[in-house]
């Protein structure tokens, strides 16, 4: 799995280049560096280094203004068309009231969470060559790669003390229990716990599944210990 980038970067819009922006899309045509330096009141210098920072964000595009004599052609700068990017997000928001909405449809709720996270799981796990079985250990190492990559800091033992029925030999025991040291979705599992803990449960039962795994994710104990939730493994035929 590959984490998609950000748009627009890292680098904060400050007041400054809000006002480079704004002189920009108030213009009606391309402006050189020097007439945006002059209309916000800043040195040229200073003009250019916040116009470099909107380019590399991608709320401005700079070209080269075809020249009518024997000198170098002039970089001119315009806003790029379409929203800002660089703007203020509410992702947190978006995700409950989709929750709120989803937890309101009564007894079903739970099972559509867990076949949401099914869903994902399957989408989100890295595929394994054709023709290749996947042994429970295997398995378990690559659904805590997933799990790592999303933010959930699994903890993966290296010599568990409860383990699964082994499904070929002693080589493939897997841990009963993963202990997951981190809530990428805390907030929200916090309100709607009924809902965010299950499509994470079916997150994992995907990704397992999507690997024709011989163990599979039993069950999710949300918050087991003060500073762990604890994810449960059995063997597939005993799911």
């Amino acid at each position: 799995m590959t984490s998609g980038e950000r748009a627009g970067g890292s680098d904060p819009v400050t007041p400054r280049r809000r006002t480079v922006l704004e002189v920009l899309r108030t213009a009606g045509a391309p402006l050189g560096v020097n007439e945006v330096a002059e209309r916000v009141g800043v040195h040229a210098n200073t003009a250019r280094f916040h116009l470099d920072s909107l380019v590399t964000r991608g709320a401005v595009e700079r070209t080269l203004e075809a020249s009518s004599g024997r000198g170098r052609p002039r970089a001119v700068y315009a806003p790029r068309r379409g929203m800002d990017r660089g703007g203020r997000r509410e992702y947190r928001l978006l995700a409950r009231m989709l929750l709120s909405r989803l937890a309101s449809t009564g007894a079903d709720a739970e099972a559509e969470a867990v076949e949401a996270g099914r869903a994902w799981g399957r989408h989100l796990v890295d595929p394994v060559p054709p023709f290749h079985t996947v042994t429970g250990r295997e398995a378990v190492d690559r659904l805590v790669g997933l799990l790592a990559d999303l933010g959930f800091e699994p903890v993966n033992p290296a010599t568990p003390v409860h383990r699964v029925h082994p499904v070929h030999d002693e080589s493939d025991e897997v841990p009963d229990v993963i202990r997951l040291r981190h809530c990428p979705f805390l907030e929200l599992a916090e309100e709607y716990r009924q809902i965010v803990c299950p499509l994470h449960l079916g997150l994992m039962k995907g990704a397992l599944e999507e690997l024709d795994a011989p163990v599979a994710a039993d069950r999710l104990e949300p918050f087991a210990e003060p500073d762990a939730c604890h994810a449960h493994f059995v063997h597939a035929r005993a799911a």
